[in-house]
């Protein structure tokens, strides 16, 4: 068995965000693959353990399999950089930017970065008014959610109230943007490099917490069979969209594809999900790297604040 020099290395998964279940999932398949490989791993859940215990235990580095508030926003961040623990992905600035959905696009237009026009929404916005300056249908989301918790797509404008009620719930910033027909596509990166993209196909109206994680109907397609120019295109966009925030070491870029041929980017995830449905798994095996082979190379790009 090959021995890595990454020292004793914690597995940051669970946490005390909306995503915990998914992070408990993608923590495992880290930690197994890690051990397969000859590395010293445990797991090790904050919302569990006192985090000071991670330097009382002597862990070397971390790798980072938390989702969500507390683990992907640029909170464990900082506290992994006050500890001087090296830790995969991005840094703290980077993280907190990705996780916030509206500064992101604000980012992105300030660059020429496509996304989808948005409002943001407050329990006394017209409600009328962003129907009719959107369009419908329309989707809503909270800003600092992922795995489309929270988020609903509105087909009526009396649903645009309980749209945002409901997303209200998980954070005070709710963001309605327009609905762009197209493909749904993702972009992976690890380092500088953009990986294949997967093109996905839904058997319902939405790509959302159902159809990534419990559907089996969810089609996913990498090599994802747009040409070979627009699919190089498309990921040097992606790697833009990725390097204006910041984002290092490891992540992945959304966005819709037209009929077209226009795309526009939805968001980034500095700290994806490494399940069994997930994609950038996906996109690294049809680059030719092993589950195990990746997650040695993502603990190789560990960030050092």
């Amino acid at each position: 068995m090959i021995t890595h020099n990454f020292g004793k290395v914690a597995v940051l998964l669970g946490g005390r965000s909306a995503e915990r279940e998914i992070s408990l999932q993608s923590g495992q398949a880290v930690l197994d693959a890690l051990i397969r490989s000859g590395v010293t791993a445990y797991s090790f859940d904050p919302a569990e353990q006192v985090l000071e215990d991670l330097l009382r235990q002597g862990f070397n580095r971390a790798f980072i399999a938390l989702h969500g508030r507390f683990g992907e926003d640029g909170t464990i961040q900082g506290v992994l950089e006050w500890m001087r623990l090296p830790y995969t992905g991005s840094g703290v600035m980077s993280s907190a930017l990705a996780m916030d959905k509206w500064r992101t696009k604000l980012l992105w237009q300030a660059v020429g970065i496509q996304s989808p026009r948005y409002v943001l929404l407050q329990a006394d916005s017209n409600f009328d008014q962003v129907s009719e300056s959107l369009g419908l249908p329309l989707i809503v989301k909270p800003v600092r959610e992922g795995s489309t918790i929270g988020l609903s797509k509105v087909n009526h404008k009396n649903d645009l109230l309980p749209a945002y009620q409901l997303a209200a719930q998980y954070d005070d910033l709710v963001l309605a943007e327009e609905f762009i027909v197209g493909k749904e596509l993702t972009v992976a990166i690890l380092g500088e490099t953009p990986l294949p993209i997967v093109r996905i196909e839904i058997t319902g109206e939405l790509y959302d917490y159902q159809a990534k994680y419990v559907s089996n109907d969810t089609q996913y397609y990498c090599p994802s069979g747009l040409p070979a120019e627009l699919e190089t295109e498309i990921q040097t966009q992606a790697l833009r969209a990725y390097k204006v925030l910041g984002c290092q070491g490891w992540g992945r870029v959304d966005l819709i594809l037209t009929q077209t041929g226009q795309f526009y980017f939805l968001e980034a995830n500095t700290s994806p999900g490494m399940t069994s449905h997930s994609l950038v798994p996906m996109a690294a095996k049809t680059a030719g790297i092993s589950f195990e082979d990746l997650v040695i190379r993502i603990l190789d790009l560990t960030h050092v604040g």
